[in-house]
């Protein structure tokens, strides 16, 4: 088993603090739904475990079982078995999506043992089949010109071919309609396993009707303030956030109303 424990985190960008004391512990083989109201520090979080530069961590500690992760930059990160699958993917022109996936996966071998091309193009073959992702998406540059939904399945597939220990899946299901969000849960559930573990951010239940959480946890103001089961979730898409953020003593904005 492994572990990523995350102690009394504190972040900030540019002098603002966003996450206020955060803790959580996530083993291997099991799957974690975090959800909560718009600017609630939830995208922050994943950037901020993965080590974007914008984002300050001014206390706490973040571990991968006795691995000190915040000593690491991004690429040492991904090398420790994290991966984030992004809300908003980056365009790479002239770097074919096989040609990304092939160096991403060497990177994580020895040198002297790179995956066999036959190898390499029997698992992207069978993992663009699982997603029903066109055999020429392969030779497409990464990202340029992808629909919406194209991104969010090239970014399973990215975590389907890397195998990584903790998979972070930033609001994967945002813009996709319901055959695509089947899809992409498929290929999460896919990976469920005794070697990894998922962290879903998402506003909405809708993703945890297809890929069914261990456990839930509601974040407000840049801390975890409920932990519960998949009925949590439910409960939030029957009730709303603004009833059960007043019974622990929160205030929701307009903003956060109108995004709930």
């Amino acid at each position: 088993m492994h572990t990523l424990t995350i102690k009394d985190l504190h972040a900030e960008v540019e002098g603002n603090e966003i996450l206020k004391g955060l803790n959580l512990t996530v083993n291997t083989g099991e799957m974690h739904a975090i959800m909560g109201p718009n600017g609630t520090g939830k995208s922050t979080l994943a950037a901020v475990i993965m080590g974007h530069p914008s984002f300050e961590v001014t206390a706490g500690e973040i571990w991968v079982d006795d691995v000190d992760i915040l000593s690491l930059d991004v690429s040492e990160r991904a090398q420790a078995g994290l991966f984030l699958a992004m809300q908003y993917p980056s365009e790479i022109a002239g770097v074919t999506n096989a040609e990304f996936l092939r160096q991403a996966i060497n990177s994580r071998r020895d040198a002297d043992d790179p995956i066999g091309i036959m190898e390499f193009i029997q698992q992207l073959d069978e993992n663009m089949a699982k997603l029903h992702m066109d055999e020429e998406m392969a030779e497409r540059y990464l990202n340029e010109g992808f629909s919406g939904g194209e991104k969010k399945r090239n970014e399973i597939l990215q975590m389907m071919m890397l195998q990584p220990t903790f998979g972070i899946l930033d609001e994967i299901d945002s813009g996709l309609d319901i055959d695509a969000l089947q899809v992409v849960a498929d290929g999460i559930n896919a990976l469920r396993g005794d070697d990894f573990a998922g962290i879903m951010i998402t506003h909405y239940q809708r993703l945890l009707d297809y890929v069914e959480p261990d456990f839930v946890h509601v974040m407000m103001d840049g801390k975890i303030v409920k932990t519960g089961d998949k009925h949590l979730a439910k409960q939030l898409e029957a009730e709303g956030y603004q009833g059960l953020m007043e019974e622990l003593g929160y205030t929701l904005s307009p903003e956060q109303v109108e995004g709930d």
